[in-house]
């Protein structure tokens, strides 16, 4: 049995593409970009909003990506996420982990006020023993300096967390932190996509989820 899970948060708790794609297509409107599809959106999403933000400018436009990267995220802050939703069975998982005395914590490249406001929107009725997000003076995954001082906070030890993720970043975030990882494949990567970069431990529902962590 784990003692804490770090969970990724779009894509792995949240399926937020359609709210991201919606604000960012409004913000590119603004100044007269192209708008992105939900597929493209989904390939841009795991590294930050700068980053999301680039790859959709495009090369021909990063000369105002500072002034659009605002914009997106003035935007997206105020956001009412009713494009969001959580994965089915997530909820009554995460309560079994809870009532057995797992600690949880959240750590995402998603700003930090804004994955706050997300876990207080979606799981307000669940106890997280902390959330990062994107903050000034804290690498963004896949550096582990973010994950390192949630295990620290949390005391508890390496071995005794799990990183649940569905991304590249989570997978690359878990090994230089030196931590098991479990992809979930109800996100935004395909199985091939990890196992490109080493993901070793696959599951497809909450529920298999559960049986890891207990």
């Amino acid at each position: 049995m784990y003692k804490a899970v770090i969970f990724d948060l779009d894509g792995t708790l949240l399926d937020s593409v359609d709210d991201i794609v919606y604000t960012l297509n409004q913000t590119l409107e603004q100044f007269s970009v192209a708008p992105v599809s939900r597929e493209q959106t989904v390939s841009y999403i795991g590294n930050g909003a700068s980053e999301l933000v680039r790859l959709a400018i495009g090369l021909k436009n990063e000369g105002r990506l500072a002034e659009i990267l605002a914009c997106y995220k003035k935007a997206y802050a105020a956001s009412d996420s009713s494009r969001t939703k959580v994965f089915e069975g997530e909820m009554q998982a995460l309560l079994k982990m809870q009532a057995a005395g797992v600690k949880l914590a959240v750590l995402t490249n998603k700003p930090h006020a804004v994955a706050v406001k997300s876990i207080k929107q979606f799981f307000g009725g669940l106890n997280f023993d902390c959330v990062q997000g994107q903050q000034e003076g804290m690498p963004l995954k896949p550096a582990p300096q973010g994950l390192l001082k949630i295990i620290e906070d949390m005391g508890v030890s390496k071995r005794e967390c799990l990183f649940v993720g569905d991304g590249e970043a989570d997978v690359a975030v878990a090994q230089n932190a030196g931590v098991d990882c479990a992809s979930v494949l109800w996100g935004y990567r395909t199985r091939e996509q990890l196992e490109k970069i080493g993901a070793k431990i696959f599951v497809s529902s909450f529920g298999e989820l559960l049986k890891i962590i207990l």
